[in-house]
C-alpha cells in the first residue's frame, strides 16, 4: 500500500502537533490536520514468522532515519511518549552532536537506541541494519525523515534554470532519494521479520518524508530544480518498492508523507516567503 498524505491548506505547521496528528499506530493510519489521502495497494513477503524474534512480541520496534532535528525527531519523541512498551531506533549522522536526541536518551534510557547513519555512506547503513538486527532481531515501522533544501555555499533552491548545478542535483538526489531507499534495502528483512507483531497495526509499515512540490502534475510555478526532482526520484522509488512488495505473500505499508510547511530548520529560511505568497497564488501555491 502506497498512501500520498496531502496537506489542503498553505500554512507553516508545529513539528508536534502535526507528528500528532499522525497516528502511525492503529490498523488503519488516521489523518487529520486538514488533509486527504491516495491509497495504492500492495503486499510484501514475511518470510521469517516475528514469533522467533522474542524481543519484538510484547513491544513494537520502530526506526526513525534522521532523528536529531525537526520532523524525525518529535516522531522519535512522540513514539516514545505515547507507547507504554515500544523501543525506538534513532538514527543521525552525528549522535554525540545530537543534544535534544540525547536528551530523550537521559529520559528513555531502556527504549531509546541511537545509532550512527549517514545516509550518503551505504556502508554506515549496512552496519545499523547489523545492529538492530542483533538487538531486536525485526522492526515494525521505518520512518525516513532525512532530507536536505539547503546548504550555505553548496545547494540553495533554485529559481531559474541558470543557477542549476550537478553538484547540488547530486547531492539533493543522494539525501533525499537514494539514501532512503538504501535504508529501506538493508533494513527490508527486518521488516519482513517484523510485520504488525507487537503493535496494534496488521502490517510492518516504511513512512518516506516527501513533499508536495515533488508532484510533477502540481507543479505550476517551477523552480527549485534539485530539490523538487529529489522528491519526485523518491516519490517513484517509493511506488517501485510497493510494486515488488506487492508480488509477496504477507502486507507491508509503504507511505509518503507530505506534511505541508512545518516550523523546523530545513524550512526557517523560507518561511516568510511562502506565507506570503500563499494568498497571492491560490490556486499555484507550494508547499515543502
Amino acid at each position: 500500500m502506497v498512501l500520498v498524505l496531502r496537506t489542503l491548506y498553505m500554512e507553516t505547521t508545529r513539528t508536534p502537533s502535526l507528528v500528532k496528528s499522525l497516528n502511525l499506530n492503529t490498523n488503519s493510519i488516521n489523518i487529520h490536520n486538514r488533509s486527504r489521502a491516495s491509497f495504492f495497494c500492495s503486499n510484501s513477503s514475511n518470510g521469517t514468522s516475528a514469533s522467533d524474534c522474542a524481543r519484538s512480541i510484547d513491544c513494537g520496534i520502530s526506526m526513525v532515519q534522521g532523528a536529531s532535528r525537526g520532523i524525525g525527531l518529535e516522531f522519535v519523541r512522540q513514539l516514545l511518549e505515547n507507547q507504554d512498551k515500544g523501543h525506538v531506533v534513532a538514527t543521525c549522522r552525528n549522535p554525540n552532536g545530537a543534544v535534544s536526541l540525547q536528551e530523550l536518551k537521559n529520559k528513555f534510557p531502556e527504549r531509546l537506541n541511537i545509532l550512527q547513519l549517514d545516509v550518503t555512506d551505504e556502508s554506515t547503513i549496512e552496519a545499523s541494519a547489523k545492529s538492530v538486527q542483533e538487538r531486536y532481531c525485526s522492526l515494525n515501522l521505518l520512518i525516513n525523515a532525512t532530507g536536505v533544501l539547503s546548504l550555505p555555499g553548496v545547494l540553495q533552491p533554485e529559481t531559474t534554470l541558470s543557477q542549476v548545478e550537478k553538484s547540488a542535483l547530486l547531492l539533493a538526489y543522494e539525501v533525499n532519494a537514494v539514501g532512503p531507499i538504501l535504508v529501506i534495502k538493508h533494513m527490508w528483512p527486518l521488516l519482513k521479520k517484523g510485520g504488525g507483531s507487537g503493535t496494534r497495526r496488521d502490517v510492518a509499515v516504511v513512512a518516506n518524508l516527501s513533499s508536495r512540490v515533488g508532484s510533477i502534475g502540481d507543479n505550476l510555478l517551477g523552480g527549485w530544480h534539485s530539490y523538487r526532482s529529489s522528491k519526485t526520484a523518491l516519490n517513484q522509488l517509493t511506488k517501485t518498492v510497493s510494486v515488488e512488495f506487492g508480488r509477496k505473500k504477507d502486507p507491508i505499508a509503504c507511505i509518503l508523507l507530505h506534511p505541508g510547511t512545518v516550523d523546523t530548520d530545513l524550512t526557517k529560511p523560507f518561511q516568510r516567503i511562502l506565507c506570503s505568497e500563499a494568498p497571492r497564488h491560490h490556486q499555484q501555491r507550494e508547499e515543502l
